[in-house]
Parts: C-alpha cells; structure tokens; sequence
C-alpha cells in the first residue's frame, strides 16, 4: 500500500496539498455510507493515488464506487456538485435558497423588483418572518475554485441601504428589523466574511457559518436538491428545473412531476424511494 502522507495532490484552486484520507473518511461519513464500505473505498484509493492527482479525480473516483454500493448515499456525497448544478443561469439557486428560507419559517419571494431610495433593484429572494425582512442576494458559481471576494458584499450592502430607505418610509414598518444578506454556493474570502459580519450582512456559504452553512442546513432539514439525484438524467433534471422545481422533496410529495416529463414506472419507482431518503431530516 502506498504511503499516502507521501503523495502531493491538487485542490481546486491549484493549491498542492499531501493526500489525507481521513478527509476522505470523513466526507463518505457525512454522506451516511456503510462502514464497511468507507473502508473499502479509501482502500481503493489509497492503491490508485498518485502524485500531482487532482481531488476532481480523487472525487468521481470516490463517487463512482459509492454510487455502485448506495445510491442515496451517493447523492449525499455529491452534495455539492448537486448545488453547482442548479444552473447555468443561477435561477434554481435562487429558487433553492427561497425553499430552505421557507422551511426555516419564513415567507418569501423570489425575483423581485424593489423601489429603492435611488433607483430600482432586482432582488434575489426577499424573506419576511414576524418583525423581521431580509433582502437576500444569491452568488452562484459553477466551480469549486471560484470564492466571494470582499467586492461582493460590498456592492449588496450598498444597495440593501438603497432600499432599507425606501422600506423603512413604509407606512406600518416602524418596528421591522430589516437585514440584508448573501448567499453562495461555494465559500468566501476571509475579507469577505470580515466585512460582512462589520456591517451586518447575513452570510451563509457552503460551510459559513460554522456549523450552520448551506451543507448542514440541507442536512437538518433534508433539503437536498434533486441534482443530487443519481438516478435521474441531465435532461430530466433540466426539465424539472425549468419548470421550477428544486428539491427531492417536491418529487417525493408530487410523483406526477416525474411521470410529466416521461419517467417510466419501473424507473419511477427508485427515484422516489431515493427521494424519500433524502428527505430525511438528520
């Protein structure tokens, strides 16, 4: 067996890191694969590594192998694939972060035009709870590699204050509490989240806030999205994304969906138990 603290791989961004299999092991852990699978694979793994491997290869490698043991337990590794896959305009993204908003007990609306003070703004997601009115911006990325910079919740916070002017002149909201945030499928830069908690902002990424970033609350809410659905095809998938539909959830409680856009019976049957499984609250 290879000396896996030996072999240099590349990460997303390029960076050269040495190969860590308990990063492995960790990552089939929260996708809830079988023990025994887990060491099965990262055995594997560890005999197929190579030096200047990339971790997109470490990955589909890793992947592959679990999705021939579980699927559903490959759905959850691809977890964040599945949210890279919410595109390419970004809409679903938006659409996904309105339903976690949602479950989270709050009402919203997705794509909304507002009068600011200064000009009109196109707004990603509003989320109105009690007292409480956020103006949510969503920053969607199609790669691992691509962060938030500060540049980015620097331009929301400018205009969440064009229009917290133009709220707050609204009759009957003298006592809401309005807060403007951010939302992106992969992570931040230190400076971005620096300046963002400086100024208020709400900033939620992959993994930010700890413990409380997009990857675990579409684990306590089992909210996953249905790209991450391995038994689907790229073309189903596009379809029901077209016609609005983000989450496993909406299939599991709605299998016309499903028959709407030609799934025969036989496959039907799978997808909805699979379905069924994510929706699973951890």
């Amino acid at each position: 067996m290879k000396s896996a603290q030996t072999i240099n791989i590349v990460k997303y961004n390029g960076d050269i890191v040495p190969f860590d299999d308990r990063k492995l092991i960790n990552s089939l852990r929260r996708a809830k694969a079988n023990e025994d699978d887990i060491q099965n694979i990262v055995s594997e793994i560890q005999q197929q590594v190579a030096e200047g491997m990339t971790t997109k290869k470490i990955y589909q490698m890793a992947f592959k192998m679990l999705k021939s043991k579980s699927s559903v337990s490959a759905s959850k590794y691809k977890l964040k694939k599945a949210l890279m896959e919410l595109g390419p305009s970004g809409f679903p993204f938006e659409r996904f972060v309105g339903k976690v908003l949602e479950h989270e007990g709050f009402e919203t609306e997705v794509g909304i035009i507002v009068q600011g003070n200064c000009v009109q703004h196109e707004v990603d997601v509003i989320a109105q709870k009690g007292n409480k009115q956020y103006m949510i911006e969503c920053k969607y990325h199609t790669s691992h590699g691509r962060f938030c910079n500060v540049k980015v919740p620097l331009y929301i916070h400018s205009r969440f204050l064009d229009v917290e002017i133009s709220w707050k002149n609204i009759n009957g909201h003298e006592n809401k509490v309005y807060k403007g945030g951010l939302y992106t499928n992969t992570r931040f830069t230190s400076d971005a989240i620096q300046y963002g908690e400086c100024v208020g902002l709400l900033m939620t990424s992959w993994d930010y806030p700890i413990n409380n970033g997009l990857k675990d609350r579409i684990d306590k809410l089992g909210l996953h999205p249905l790209t991450a659905l391995t038994n689907l095809t790229k073309a189903e998938k596009t379809k029901l994304l077209d016609s609005g539909i983000v989450l496993c959830r909406e299939l599991h409680d709605n299998p016309h969906l499903l028959e709407g856009i030609g799934i025969h019976k036989n496959r039907l049957k799978k997808i909805l138990e699979d379905s069924e499984e994510l929706c699973k609250s951890s």
